[in-house]
């Protein structure tokens, strides 16, 4: 196992350097935020007006990224071939729900400002007043972009080395009673419940200001209607990859192509809809105009339904042969 994880010696170190580096600029943009400078913060900016909950969040943001350091080397070193599944996978699926929208989203985002002739984390109504310097944006999404693709290699390198033969073959050749009826049930349970996220995030990124505050409503920017678009999208797909799995749909497809597709569906939608249920959290101080009932539930079931998909995955996997040899 070791000589299969450390083949292609200059590849994988040579990812691993490119993933740290990519995380030096952020963290320093952020630990200069948390010591009290505005660098690249406008005087104006309403970042300014909620200290302490802009303290709290890059903290927060700091120990986040600093994780992608540490899988990295997780991923490339012995050492890594001796941590429990459940330690690498879990913090891996955390990040890579939290990248992939991004990784999606600016070069959308970048497109649709191409198009517009509107700078990104500015709108018509609020292009005077900016909450970032435009170079931020290129700084932190750029790295979040180079980090993602990295780490994400890296991590299929390791996996397929180390849990290769989990899904080795067609979605048709799994043998009768692999999916049982309970798993079955509880995808399609996943699948209804990602219609709220999904929906919510759609209407929203149409300009509909359905179950959204008036200021919420008001100060949103075409970068955000962007967005709630990509959320809508990883809500679906992480509901198609579990249903494809669950009921057999496109049999002739890799396994790994539903459960990649329900990774990074599940994650992006559980994990961002505990960043945006926090974020709304600690924004608001109480006024009748913070999030509403229909943000905190649609946030909600975006956390239930990405933990549900991990729950299903872990029985899925559970139930595969475990040796390397054998082949469902």
């Amino acid at each position: 196992m070791t000589t299969a994880v450390l083949t292609r010696p200059a590849l994988r170190p040579a990812l691993r350097a490119v993933a740290i580096a990519a995380c030096l600029p952020y963290l320093a943009l952020k630990i200069a935020w948390v010591a009290g400078s505005h660098l690249g913060i406008p005087d104006h900016s309403v970042l300014l007006a909620h200290r302490a909950a802009m303290a709290a969040g890059n903290s927060a943001s700091v120990l986040m990224d600093s994780c992608v350091v540490v899988l990295a080397l997780l991923l490339t070193r012995p050492w890594g071939l001796r941590v429990k599944a459940w330690l690498l996978v879990l913090p891996m699926w955390l990040a890579t729900g939290l990248l992939a929208p991004v990784m999606t989203g600016y070069p959308l985002q970048l497109l649709v400002r191409a198009l517009s002739g509107t700078a990104v984390g500015r709108s018509s109504a609020s292009a005077s007043t900016p909450y970032l310097h435009e170079w931020v944006f290129g700084v932190v999404y750029t790295g979040f972009i180079v980090q993602g693709l990295a780490l994400g290699s890296l991590f299929a390198l390791y996996a397929r080395d180390r849990w290769g033969h989990l899904w080795r073959g067609r979605l048709g050749d799994l043998p009768d009673g692999t999916v049982r009826p309970a798993l079955r049930t509880a995808a399609v349970t996943v699948a209804v419940l990602s219609l709220l996220p999904a929906g919510m995030h759609l209407l929203w990124a149409t300009g509909s200001a359905a179950g959204l505050s008036r200021s919420w409503a008001e100060e949103r920017t075409s970068d955000q209607y962007v967005v709630e678009a990509v959320f809508a999208a990883f809500a679906v797909l992480g509901a198609a990859g579990v249903l494809m799995v669950a009921l057999g749909l496109g049999r002739s497809l890799p396994l790994r192509v539903p459960l990649a597709v329900a990774w990074l569906g599940s994650g992006a939608t559980a994990c961002w809809g505990g960043w945006l249920w926090l974020s709304a959290l600690l924004v608001t101080d109480g006024t009748a105009d913070g999030p509403t009932t229909t943000m905190d539930l649609t946030y909600a079931v975006q956390m239930i339904v990405g933990m549900l998909v991990v729950t299903l995955g872990v029985r899925f996997f559970a139930e595969r042969p475990r040796h390397p040899g054998r082949t469902p």
